[in-house]
């Protein structure tokens, strides 16, 4: 396989990673791009990021250490919306090697031994990270939950996650119409939606139809990630793939409230 296969591979989960760090799909496939032209420009880096999945990771994160901490804003557009901008005043606020550490060994799954090498620390330093994240990022209040779910166990198990966390499910849904009743009754301030539903209908569909009541934050649970890691179409900053772990869940959980724009 050659580089540029190697690296393609990767891609869309670097991809996912960027975006669920910076808040935004703009803002984290910026960083993407950046890390690309580096290695473009310079065989050295272009050979390591190849090596292997944590190695592209670790190129990612020197080009993200540089640029985020300093001056993020220059990779917003002029026009960048809100929920943008909320993130990137937020992300000034919290360290992000905390949120770093907490997203690559729950939602991208590295071991805490590539996690260290990704960030350049001790594996004892990576769980230390990981706790503080959890510190930080959770306090936020609690809020309404809608969970699109047409696999029974699966929906018993998000619905006491979450309740654990300490937020409310306001109601479960099978379908794309279950999903609009229930929103349209009890609005939620966070979805977590799987994409085939059980009578055929679409999960996708049923979001785009939720956010048309407003800006909800959204979470895809899914065994089809590749559905939604086209390129072609505007991705989820949110994404977890089936089967999950707990805290992959929970980590998403934080990372979404944590950037909604009416959260504290």
């Amino acid at each position: 396989m050659s580089v540029s296969d190697q690296i393609a591979a990767q891609l869309p989960y670097l991809r996912r990673y960027a975006r669920a760090l910076t808040g935004s799909q703009h803002s984290g496939d910026a960083y993407v791009r950046a890390t690309l032209e580096a290695a473009l420009a310079d065989r050295t880096l272009r050979d390591e990021v190849a090596q292997s999945r944590a190695a592209l990771y670790a190129g990612f994160t020197r080009i993200w250490a540089t640029g985020h901490v300093e001056d993020p804003t220059p990779l917003l557009p002029p026009d960048s919306d809100g929920a943008e901008q909320v993130a990137q005043t937020r992300l000034a606020k919290v360290p992000p090697t905390h949120r770093q550490a907490l997203l690559l060994t729950t939602v991208e799954e590295f071991s805490r031994e590539d996690t260290a090498t990704i960030l350049g620390v001790t594996p004892e330093e990576v769980d230390a990270l990981v706790m503080q994240a959890v510190i930080e990022i959770e306090s936020e209040s609690a809020t309404d939950v809608l969970i699109i779910e047409d696999e029974p166990l699966i929906s018993m198990q998000l619905e006491g996650l979450v309740t654990e966390l300490g937020h409310n499910v306001v109601g479960t849904a099978a379908t794309h119409r279950q999903a609009l009743e229930i929103f349209e009754r009890s609005p939620a301030g966070l979805v977590l939606a799987d994409i085939q539903l059980a009578d055929g209908s679409s999960g996708i569909d049923a979001v785009e139809d939720l956010l048309r009541f407003g800006d909800v934050p959204v979470i895809f649970i899914t065994a089809y990630p590749e559905r939604l890691l086209t390129g072609e179409r505007p991705e989820p900053t949110y994404l977890v793939t089936k089967p999950f772990q707990e805290a992959t869940v929970r980590a998403a959980i934080s990372q979404a409230l944590f950037f909604a724009p009416g959260a504290a």
